[in-house]
């Protein structure tokens, strides 16, 4: 099998042929590929409904919270530091369980492509789906490969405009519409959409959508297979997670070559030739431009799309199927060595496919536990710093807090904030009329932050020196959560006797 890891320069016939002239840039040899059918076409079209489907639908489903929080199933509040993912509501210190996501994706896509190759590419990847989205438009103005080819290369006609305009315009709408999803995302999504029709809606939901929309119609209508070879860091990032066990879509030459065409096989008998018969119909099916023949490559996406059209061909002249196939290196060279080898399930899962899947796991086990076991009420406090204690008219010693109380559900509780650690210590809050004591009730707001100013008062007798431990403790009698925090209560220093 050949390997081929650079990339194939696309240059023109004149700069090829002379060896005086030197090309440092060769403009984009526009691709058509062909219209093909088989079942990892079929599996391409049900990932790209349901990829397309999640990204628009998903801002406009609804989930009921209750009163006091917002009834969108997925939303990325900005201004009031919330994430929502159905029953899941994330804070702003809870930013670890979105790093811990981003953790296990890579991970994930680790383990996807030490196995199967660049299936994240050829599948899922958001620049794959859309060209593919493009292609259908493309293909259903203009035809499919034969016209599309024609089209472009005849003179502008009345009919050339027409068709032109109207797929370009199909495509900004659907440019558009791809940015117009994305900024519903982070705001109540009718809403959102109402302000944005009566142009009442924030300037950076006008730019946001007007980026993307240019970012899409560009990579998608014109930059497509250039966006994977030169933009996309994964291509060369991924040739060092292969191995021989790794599963990449493969022309086995083994069986194909030598090619020839049916002419030469009836003119020169079929004894002498492999089963290729040179029809170049994977070439014309591959989003990327290239030939699987010439081996593995750096703008391979493993779409499998070359895979469908060569099985339909081998169908057709009665050979088998599988001359381009799924295959690990260590199952190509043990066929080219003469020893049978099918590729099964077991040819790719090895030790390391386990230990990826095992810290995947893991991974998502921790989250999980921490995320069934996290607080949902939670005290901060803060020591006044001048002065660090006050001496009052009876005696006493007072110090200030500021006492932080944050309720992370989304409805109202009533906690109680007490005091101990020091004896016949007492607590007052600014603002409030209520007598000194070691404990009072707090009303707390539905996902809201409480700020109280607290001075606690103890006598001199009852302290162990210039610095007394103590602690403050929140607690919801409804449903027995609490939370503590240890603090320091500072006065005089003790005189010798």
């Amino acid at each position: 099998m050949v390997t081929v890891y650079n990339s194939v320069e696309r240059v023109d016939a004149e700069a090829v042929n002379s060896k005086e002239k030197r090309v440092d840039y060769a403009a984009r040899v526009k691709i058509f590929p062909k219209r093909v059918a088989g079942s990892f076409r079929s599996l391409k079209w049900w990932i790209m409904l349901i990829t397309l489907g999640i990204y628009y639908v998903t801002p406009w489903i609804r989930w009921d919270r209750g009163p006091h929080a917002p009834d969108q199933a997925v939303l990325v509040d900005l201004a009031n530091g919330r994430f929502y993912f159905f029953f899941i509501e994330i804070w702003p210190q809870e930013l670890f369980y979105i790093a811990g996501l981003l953790i296990m994706a890579g991970v994930g896509l680790f383990l996807v492509t030490s196995t199967v190759g660049r299936a994240w590419c050829g599948y899922t990847c958001p620049q794959t789906v859309w060209v593919d989205l493009f292609l259908v438009v493309e293909r259903w103005v203009e035809g499919d490969r034969n016209a599309r080819i024609k089209l472009d290369k005849g003179p502008y006609t009345f009919d050339k405009w027409r068709k032109r305009l109207l797929k370009h315009a199909i495509w900004i709408v659907i440019a558009v519409a791809t940015g117009g999803a994305w900024i519903f995302y982070f705001a109540d999504a009718p809403t959102l959409l109402w302000s944005f029709i009566t142009v009442d809606a924030p300037l950076v939901a006008y730019s946001t959508v007007a980026i993307l929309t240019a970012t899409t119609y560009v990579f998608a209508a014109f930059m497509r297979e250039q966006v994977c070879t030169y933009m996309c860091p994964w291509p060369r990032i991924q040739g060092a997670m292969l191995d021989e066990d790794s599963l990449v879509v493969t022309y086995n030459d083994w069986r194909g070559e030598g090619r020839g065409s049916q002419k030469q096989r009836r003119a020169e008998g079929e004894e002498k030739f492999g089963d290729c018969i040179d029809c170049n119909l994977c070439v014309a099916v591959c989003p990327q431009g290239i030939d699987i023949r010439d081996g593995q490559q750096l703008e391979c996406i493993t779409c499998a799309l070359c895979i469908d059209a060569c099985d339909g061909v081998m169908e057709k002249i009665g050979k088998p199927k599988g001359l381009i196939s799924y295959a690990t290196l260590r199952t190509y060279n043990a066929n080219t060595a003469g020893v049978d080898s099918p590729t099964t399930w077991r040819s790719f899962i090895r030790p390391r496919t386990y230990i990826y899947i095992g810290v995947w796991a893991l991974i998502g086990l921790v989250m999980l536990g921490f995320l069934l076991t996290r607080d949902r009420l939670d005290v901060n406090v803060l020591h006044d710093r001048n002065p660090v204690y006050v001496r009052l008219s009876d005696g006493s010693i007072r110090n200030g807090y500021t006492i932080k109380i944050l309720n992370m559900k989304a409805e109202p509780r009533a906690i109680t904030l007490s005091l101990s650690g020091i004896n016949g210590a007492t607590m007052s809050v600014v603002g409030q009329d209520a007598a000194a004591g070691n404990a009072i009730e707090v009303a707390l707001k539905p996902d809201k932050l409480v700020a109280l100013k607290v001075y606690v008062s103890a006598s001199p007798a009852n302290l162990s020196g210039e610095r007394s431990d103590m602690e403050f403790k929140v607690s919801d009698k409804t449903d027995g959560e609490q939370s503590t925090y240890s603090a320091n209560f500072n006065g005089p220093a003790r005189e010798e006797k």
